[in-house]
């Protein structure tokens, strides 16, 4: 439950936050969230990037980088290119028909090409995370994503987890990148059912976080970095404790199981951050370029993240209270 000034606050929001919030934490009926969800498409965020998408089926030109993009931005990259508009749209919660209509995985498989040695979009590349990002996008759109899948299965790291600077030569795996990997084989699995292997992958990923309490690092015990427990929206590529939840809360809802109480201490920090009125505070967004603006300013008070949090707190505490 939340307090009459809180659900007024976060449901006069864009649709692609409103229909979150009616299913996630008012718990509406189906038939109201899903008529918010369809209007991602003609109303605010979702019609304004689906109005930035060029007729080659890219934006702003590029893959992962803008097409006139040289390196020289600072500081942060440009965040317009054509993955991560894909995945805010995803996450926003397009119907993917709309763009299937525009024939946007054939337009990306003919013209959009990766900056890693101009391989082609749906056959992914050598980063763990853009790969990742693929696999959740290509499942969504209905594009043949099983090759990547099947990368993630051989580059899955000793430990369980997964490092985007594998091609570097690293064999110890990073937060960053096996939370990413385990977020796009786990759309994966809730599309298309998974497989035993896949299923097993995600899980070993997930053993690597728990060990560590989704907070520290094993060979010392400390505090993994100090982004683990930075809270801001979009997060992009970046992990801290509460995107590590979020994906436990989708996981448990798809496998049928309860919170692991290796996360209490997370959970901890999740709750911590929340304000007595009951919201989390944005901080300091990844620096960039980008479309137009989403959330709010650092320092405010964050409705990306209070659903958020608050969502991963009740599912907890639907557990352990």
């Amino acid at each position: 439950m939340v307090a009459d000034s809180l659900r007024s606050w976060l449901i006069d929001s864009d649709p692609a936050l409103r229909w979150q919030v009616e299913r996630d934490v008012l718990r509406e009926p189906a038939d109201v969230w899903e008529a918010t969800r369809a209007r991602v498409a003609t109303e605010g965020f979702g019609a304004q990037l689906l109005a930035l998408q060029n007729p080659d089926g890219q934006w702003a030109g590029g893959a992962f980088f803008p097409a006139d993009f040289d390196g020289s931005e600072a500081p942060g990259q440009p965040w317009t290119a054509t993955t991560w508009s894909l995945n805010s749209l995803r996450e926003w919660g397009l119907d993917p028909a709309v763009l299937r209509a525009r024939r946007t995985v054939e337009l990306l498989d003919e013209n959009s090409r990766w900056e890693y040695d101009n391989l082609p979009y749906w056959g992914g590349e050598v980063d763990c995370c853009i790969n990742a990002w693929t696999v959740a996008n290509g499942v969504w759109l209905g594009a043949d994503v099983e090759g990547i899948v099947e990368w993630f299965l051989e580059h899955q790291l000793p430990d369980g987890g997964w490092n985007c600077e594998w091609v570097e030569g690293s064999t110890r795996a990073s937060f960053h990148s096996t939370l990413n990997s385990m977020k796009g084989l786990l759309e994966f699995d809730i599309a298309l059912g998974g497989t035993d292997e896949t299923r097993a992958a995600r899980r070993a990923g997930e053993e690597y976080l728990l060990t560590r309490k989704l907070l520290y690092t094993l060979s010392t015990g400390e505090k993994v970095g100090p982004w683990v427990d930075h809270f801001f929206y979009p997060p992009r590529w970046t992990y801290s404790a509460i995107t590590a939840a979020d994906y436990f809360r989708q996981a448990s809802l798809l496998d049928g199981t309860a919170p692991d109480p290796r996360m209490e201490e997370a959970i901890g920090v999740i709750r911590a951050a929340r304000q007595t009125d009951g919201t989390w505070l944005q901080g300091r967004p990844h620096s960039g370029q980008v479309w137009f603006e989403t959330d709010a300013p650092e320092g405010e008070r964050s409705k990306w993240l209070t659903l958020i949090g608050t969502r991963v707190l009740t599912w907890w505490d639907s557990y352990y209270r």
